[in-house]
């Protein structure tokens, strides 16, 4: 028997991201869990309203989606807890200018440099629909085929409401393997 615990978002745990969008000549950086994928060239970025990077979005319509890993938490909570309206976050992260001129991580393991589509507005959120431009992957997190080894890459995962970090697990077998005769 399972118990109705009520109109709970319960998707959780999600990967850590930072985002990234220029403020004139510097970039400015936000921590963001609520992400999406909403088609194989498009996700969801979704921000509460009142965050100071919206504005930075909607001026330039580029922004970066760095993935996180461990080393990088202090500076990601730092981002994640101080506004850009309050505090030049610019030098938290050493940062490239990628081909589609949005900031993204030099020490992220990948980001993704999107362009913003359309913005889907729902009671004190944004959601910035966005298509990938360019997804940048250190080496070192690509296996021999060049595909994306996430076991190399180690995401940090973010889950809610207990507000905790967690690591990525061990892989427990191919998708598709599981798949049995009805």
């Amino acid at each position: 028997m399972k118990k109705n615990v009520g109109s709970l978002l319960a998707l959780y745990p999600t990967p850590v991201t930072v985002i990234g969008a220029m403020n004139d000549e510097k970039p400015n950086w936000t921590l963001v869990a609520h992400i999406g994928i909403i088609g194989h060239n498009r996700v969801l970025v979704s921000l509460a309203s009142a965050h100071f990077i919206n504005g930075c979005i909607k001026k330039t319509k580029k922004l970066s989606i760095n993935l996180v890993n461990e080393d990088m938490l202090p500076s990601v909570d730092y981002v994640g807890s101080v506004s850009g309206a309050k505090a030049d976050k610019s030098a938290v992260f050493a940062y490239d200018l990628g081909d589609a001129c949005a900031p993204i991580i030099r020490d992220a393991p990948l980001t993704m440099e999107c362009s913003v589509v359309d913005v889907y507005n729902t009671p004190g959120f944004e959601s910035f629909i966005c298509s990938i431009d360019n997804t940048y992957v250190a080496e070192e997190c690509l296996n021999a085929e060049g595909k994306v080894d996430y076991d190399a890459l180690k995401p940090v995962l973010f889950e809610f409401p207990t507000y905790q970090y967690l690591r990525t697990g061990e892989v427990i077998g191919k998708c598709l393997s599981f798949k049995k005769a009805q």
